[in-house]
């Protein structure tokens, strides 16, 4: 067989660049499959099916219904109109300058709420976490020592670190606990839906609007595609007066 011919099909070449190509625009979730052993021979037996069919629907004269008529008549249509759609669109850009005015006239939209870095310890007894706590603040253990050996919470296992949050994330009690609390001093007990609490935060971190590096990419993606659904309806009305009688 030819180089780069893979299969022959009622006398028609198969190439490797063509099943590639099919391989190619596979659905994401189909791509996935490609890692395992045989997908990919499958496939192919998929795509000389195809074939197979095709040639068999010729030889029932399929090709020759009003049907197959119809249906390839509305594929054409459909091709060209998104052939057609993408030409209204493909000058669409972004410049940096209106990214920059964009950041600048919405400085809420790209504000970072305060939010701090916890730890804790969770014990289902009150004065138990009192017992826990009194001696943590007579230096008898370490607070990460404290949370490996009575949290019930799995953090425990990493002296308890619940890394950062933000207003919201965690139940009332322990949101309120936490961002009323002092830095390195631990509070407790906070009793929630899940027990007793000791909270000690490590930092807190201010609200602030985020660097315009940081969000520059967010919005060149929002503008746009605002400018495609803008350029796409305006083309669109254009095409209706033109053409559409009602």
């Amino acid at each position: 067989m030819k180089d780069g011919v893979i299969a022959v099909v009622a006398g028609k070449e198969i190439k490797q660049e063509e099943f590639d190509l099919f391989v190619e625009n596979l659905p994401q979730d189909k791509k996935a499959y490609l890692q395992y052993p045989g997908f990919r021979e499958r496939l192919l037996d998929q795509y000389l099916a195809l074939y197979t069919f095709s040639v068999d629907a010729v030889e029932q004269g399929l090709d020759k219904t009003e049907e197959f008529a119809r249906i390839l008549e509305n594929t054409r249509r459909d091709i060209l109109a998104q052939l057609a759609m993408r030409e209204a669109v493909k000058n669409v850009k972004v410049t940096e300058e209106e990214a920059k005015e964009y950041y600048e006239a919405n400085p809420n939209k790209f504000k970072k709420e305060e939010t701090v870095q916890a730890k804790h310890i969770l014990v289902e007894d009150e004065d138990k976490c009192t017992d826990i706590l009194n001696s943590i603040v007579s230096g008898e253990i370490s607070f990460e020592e404290a949370a490996k050996q009575h949290s019930t919470c799995p953090s425990g296992q990493q002296g308890g670190d619940l890394g950062e949050f933000g207003h919201g994330q965690m139940v009332k009690e322990f949101d309120e606990a936490a961002f009323a609390a002092e830095p390195g001093k631990v509070v407790g007990p906070v009793k929630t839906q899940f027990g007793y609490h000791l909270i000690r935060v490590e930092k807190k971190n201010e609200a602030e609007v985020q660097p315009f590096e940081a969000v520059k990419a967010t919005i060149v993606n929002t503008l746009f595609q605002k400018k495609q659904n803008d350029a796409y309806e305006a083309k669109e009305k254009e095409l209706k007066e033109k053409y559409v009688e009602m």
